[in-house]
């Protein structure tokens, strides 16, 4: 029976798994970002999140154990040097699955599976709308601060409106007495 085992067999032995998610997991951590199917990408972010983690603290014995996971060299050294400086601050949540939709051979649910902090496009975009917000909304509105730009709109309307009544009649005058001008001037031409 299985009971209490949730993981997903992904239709491999388990020779085949580790070896599959191994080297996924040092191919994410080496190209920071590498597409695949969802139920994968579901797998190996619970696969690589602990060994990110491990990383912040940079141990021999920490080194040792991510190591006799991955079996790369340079995925070891990439995951406890600049990966590791990156996600020093992040308390978790190191990778981000992007849904992409179906793959046309076999109509497989496809997604990019990335780290976090290496996704510029993302990152610029939360600088700016952090920029933009700047100080945080509360959501009850206070009764009287409304109160009082509403009275001082009302008196702005009013004055507008007197001031295009009085616009308004010298200019109707003059057009009229031009016209009549221009009128007298043309039949005495034609005569």
């Amino acid at each position: 029976m299985r009971h209490g085992k949730k993981f997903n067999h992904l239709g491999r032995t388990a020779s085949h798994r580790k070896a599959l998610l191994s080297n996924m997991a040092s191919s994410l951590i080496l190209h920071k970002r590498i597409t695949t199917t969802v139920a994968k990408a579901k797998e190996l972010r619970k696969y690589v999140e602990p060994f990110i983690t491990r990383a912040k603290e940079n141990t021999t014995h920490n080194r040792r154990v991510v190591f006799s996971y991955l079996q790369n060299k340079d995925a070891v050294s990439t995951l406890f040097g600049e990966v590791a400086d990156k996600v020093a601050n992040r308390p978790g949540g190191y990778t981000r699955i992007l849904k992409l939709g179906n793959r046309l051979g076999d109509n497989a649910e496809m997604a990019i599976i990335e780290l976090v902090d290496y996704n510029e496009y993302m990152l610029a975009a939360k600088a700016e709308k952090g920029d933009k917000a700047g100080k945080k909304r509360s959501r009850r509105a206070g009764g009287a601060k409304k109160a009082t730009p509403a009275a001082q709109v009302e008196d702005v309307k009013v004055e507008e409106v007197k001031a295009e009544e009085v616009e308004e009649t010298p200019v109707a005058e003059a057009p009229a007495a031009d016209e009549a001008t221009e009128t007298s001037e043309t039949e005495e031409k034609k005569d």
